[in-house]
């Protein structure tokens, strides 16, 4: 794969190379137009899209950092993104051009203070694997292999400014309206801030560690705070396929429940004991050992589950409560979902939706155990994803609506529902974390 020699860093830069990338947005539009006028809406909608993603993409790879992250964010809404996005921008999550060796010995330089060879015995500068906001890199140590992870040039530093300019896409994108539409913004700019600092990633992952180690079918790497630094953390090398990979060969249905319970597990254990989830549920995340095992990886990006928020979310998962309609709108007002200010005709609309939705998306917490090799269940998730996405009522209405903590707690769903069913994961015991 190519590598990159530079990474734009200064507000302006940035900001250009988003400007020549809408420029040929731009041009596609105009070639669109002429291409429906002789071929069928659909085909030139589709070449359309195809288009769009790969200048985007092209654009956001090259600009690493925040901007790719929230395309490695939205790869996960495959309800809400026309496919050719989502296929483009999953490249985000373990597969992007890494930055040249000379490039990463610089970079490592600036933040340890040292070259990688003064603190390994050898140090690849060639990258094993690049994503949004780091790449990985092995180094040996005392005969033994390390995974040491870079953070790319200027992306803590770039952070509000990157958000500053994806802001009016993501208004336009899920019709954010009202004044207090900042509260979203600003939750993602502090989660990214959070994941850049790679001495609390340390902290959060080996807290992880410590809790979540006695859960069967389950592996992490361990954290040395010696050969780490705010922007650079060592870990174990962990010999493994990523998730994309193994499911795309696998066959043998008992590892894939196996694995699937494991992931389940986790999850639920994180939710519900720790009240502090891994919210960034992606397969570029985990790998799959020799001996069919999950290796979970990557802890920056840690959601806290305040108990205001809690308890009426996982009220809302009881079917008993969608049939109480009093109960079920109380939870909707604790929620923010509806508000006080409602128009009487937002209140039956946004109450019909959530009612819709939590009655299809809490499926799986309605049984002791639940098939997610089903495809109907995520067939009429996408379905339902795709009606509510071309609601022209609901574009007309103020979608600026939920407490802010449902983008990483429902970001976390949306990604650990699409894993298992990745996994093809059959007969899986809901509540199986509380014997663990």
């Amino acid at each position: 794969m190519k590598t990159i020699d530079s990474i734009p860093i200064s507000k302006i830069s940035r900001a250009t190379k988003l400007v020549s990338t809408g420029a040929k947005v731009g041009v596609n539009y105009l070639k669109y137009y002429g291409d429906k006028m002789v071929n069928s809406k659909e085909d030139a909608k589709e070449r359309l899209n195809q288009n769009n993603a790969e200048d985007i993409y092209d654009s956001l790879k090259k600009l690493k950092g925040s901007a790719l992250k929230v395309a490695q964010m939205l790869s996960m809404e495959k309800s809400i993104l026309p496919k050719a996005y989502v296929e483009k921008f999953s490249l985000s999550q373990f597969s992007v051009p890494p930055l040249s060796p000379p490039l990463v010995i610089k970079t490592f330089k600036k933040y340890f203070g040292k070259h990688p060879e003064d603190l390994f015995d050898t140090f690849n500068a060639t990258s094993v694997n690049a994503a949004s906001i780091g790449q990985v890199h092995l180094a040996e140590k005392d005969g033994k292999k390390f995974a040491v992870k870079i953070q790319y040039p200027g992306v803590a530093e770039s952070i509000a400014s990157d958000l500053a300019l994806v802001k009016p896409i993501a208004i336009k994108m899920f019709n954010i309206k009202g004044k207090d539409s900042d509260k979203y913004f600003k939750e993602v700019e502090n989660k990214l801030t959070e994941e850049t600092n790679y001495l609390l990633e340390i902290e959060q992952s080996k807290a992880v560690v410590e809790a979540c180690k006695h859960i069967p079918n389950l592996e992490f790497p361990n954290y040395y705070e010696e050969l780490s630094s705010e922007r650079i953390i060592t870990m174990d090398y962990m010999k493994g396929e990523h998730l994309s990979e193994f499911v795309a060969h696998n066959t043998d249905q008992n590892i894939s429940n196996q694995l699937g319970q494991a992931l389940w597990d986790f999850y639920m254990y994180q939710i519900h004991k720790l009240r502090k989830v891994h919210a960034d549920p992606h397969p570029g995340n985990f790998l799959i050992s020799e001996e069919g095992k999950l290796i979970a990886l990557d802890f920056g990006c840690m959601k806290e589950i305040p108990e205001s928020f809690y308890v009426p979310y996982f009220e809302l998962a009881k079917k008993e409560s969608l049939e109480d309609e009093t109960f079920f709108t109380k939870k909707l007002y604790e929620l923010e979902i509806l508000r006080e200010d409602d128009t009487k005709e937002e209140i039956a609309f946004f109450s019909a939706m959530f009612h819709d939705l939590l009655s299809l998306f809490t499926q799986p917490f309605h049984s002791e155990t639940f098939d997610f090799s089903n495809p109907d269940f995520f067939n009429q998730v996408a379905e339902m994803g795709q009606r509510y996405s071309k609601s022209t009522e609901l574009r007309n209405m103020n979608g600026n609506r939920g407490s802010k903590h449902f983008i990483y707690i429902n970001r976390t769903f949306f990604g650990l529902y699409n894993l298992m069913f990745d996994l093809k994961a059959e007969n899986v015991k809901i509540n199986n974390f509380i014997n663990l």
